[in-house]
């Protein structure tokens, strides 16, 4: 497990996560590397949506549809800042792509836009990320605090936030209210 990568994978918190940052998250892997992890929270959306957001930053957002979609807690790391989880890539300022199919954005020009209806066709905006220290997430998952799975972007932008983690669960073929919360040692 310590040369495990898991970029573009999801962590599932198993049930007896404590830190109430990510008790019952479901959080995307955006990279993962000798640095450590970063990754966003993708099924905590707060009470706060595109419209509201966009005019806090001076853009007014044309589309009715995105207007009323959720901006979401990212994670506890630099939550004043925005992140924008997004398919396809494309070419914006400051973007990490994540694999050829999902990207994310910290530059204003991605907002900018999807003001004007000439974003990504799928986003998903979090105020703040989740970080990991060199190992700290490999220790965790040897923990059991997390299950991990190779994502699925029609999770994240195909399900409501309140049915992510199940369709993640799903992925693995597991229904998490069957989980145990001890590791298993033969």
């Amino acid at each position: 497990m310590d040369n495990s990568n898991f970029t573009d994978h999801f962590l599932i918190a198993m049930r007896k996560m404590k830190d109430p940052n990510f008790a019952g998250t479901l959080t995307y892997i955006c990279d993962h590397g000798e640095q450590g992890a970063l990754g966003v929270v993708v099924n905590r959306p707060i009470e706060l949506n595109l419209e509201s957001l966009f005019s806090q930053i001076g853009l007014e957002l044309q589309d009715e549809h995105l207007k009323q979609l959720p901006v979401y807690y990212g994670g506890p790391v630099q939550i004043e800042r925005g992140f924008v989880l997004h398919r396809p890539v494309g070419t914006w300022g400051s973007t990490l792509s994540v694999n050829n199919r999902v990207g994310l954005t910290t530059s204003k020009d991605i907002l900018e836009a999807t003001a004007r209806r000439d974003g990504p066709a799928e986003i998903l905006v979090t105020l703040g990320y989740a970080g990991w220290a060199p190992g700290q997430l490999e220790d965790e998952i040897k923990q059991n605090a997390w299950l991990t799975v190779a994502a699925d972007p029609d999770v994240i932008f195909g399900y409501p936030p309140a049915a992510r983690l199940n369709a993640a669960m799903q992925l693995l073929g597991i229904n998490l209210s069957m989980l145990s919360d001890e590791a298993g040692h033969a």
